[in-house]
């Protein structure tokens, strides 16, 4: 298969259907924008079952995406989307960046989810811009954005009654989105990648701070979150 993208933690393949990518994930891992690099064991692997599942649940929750389904340990088949060149973090506790910039405690909980729009170009940092900006340098309509919000929403409302079921507090996430056939679809993935979850009763964190921070037991880390969500001990 011809290869189309390689990024950190991803790469996409062509398939014979024009509309399905192959999603192969692997067990790179970075942090600060590449400035860290490093492997953890299987990551890949955790990830993919981990972002199925999670992509799984938002479709019978109702909330359009990309995931077509997970062919084996480390690949899942998505529909082609074209990427908008945006990341959407949401933040329900202030932690990592939010509580550097703005010098609160990180722990501290938001009396409303914040949403924040960063550019996604990795030379530039993925800096962050406003929705003005996004419409008048047209990387998405004012009907894409009300689309991405009114989704991004559902997805915290969801993974946070879910995961608050299996004992894990969703502190912050990121999103991407893309267009398919002219609809909003959400994509990338959802995983400890991208994701920050904290163990509810010890606050012990279940992502990629464990990398990020230099903690440990990083591998160790995404199988308990695999566990939690499946039962399934990788």
């Amino acid at each position: 298969m011809n290869m189309l993208y390689e990024g950190k933690a991803k790469q996409v393949f062509e398939t014979e259907d024009k509309d399905v990518y192959l999603v192969h994930y692997k067990d790179d891992a970075t942090a600060f924008n590449g400035e860290k690099k490093g492997t953890i064991h299987d990551k890949g692997v955790l990830n993919n079952k981990i972002a199925s599942f999670f992509f799984g649940l938002l479709t019978e929750k109702g909330v359009p995406n990309h995931f077509v389904k997970r062919v084996n340990d480390r690949d899942q088949l998505v529909k082609r989307l074209e990427i908008l060149p945006l990341e959407v973090i949401v933040r329900n506790i202030v932690a990592g960046s939010l509580a550097k910039r703005l010098g609160i405690e990180e722990g501290t909980p938001c009396k409303q989810p914040i949403m924040e729009l960063c550019y996604k170009n990795d030379d530039l940092g993925d800096p962050f811009v406003n929705e003005d900006q996004v419409l008048a340098l047209g990387w998405a309509t004012c009907e894409q954005l009300d689309t991405i919000r009114k989704y991004t929403m559902q997805v915290n409302d969801i993974l946070k009654a879910f995961l608050a079921e299996k004992k894990v507090t969703l502190v912050d996430f990121k999103l991407e989105f893309g267009v398919h056939n002219g609809e909003v679809l959400l994509g990338d993935e959802i995983s400890p990648d991208t994701c920050r979850f904290w163990d509810s009763e010890t606050g012990e964190k279940l992502d990629k701070d464990r990398f990020r921070r230099d903690l440990g037991n990083v591998e160790d880390a995404y199988k308990e979150m695999l566990f939690r969500l499946t039962g399934e001990r990788a």
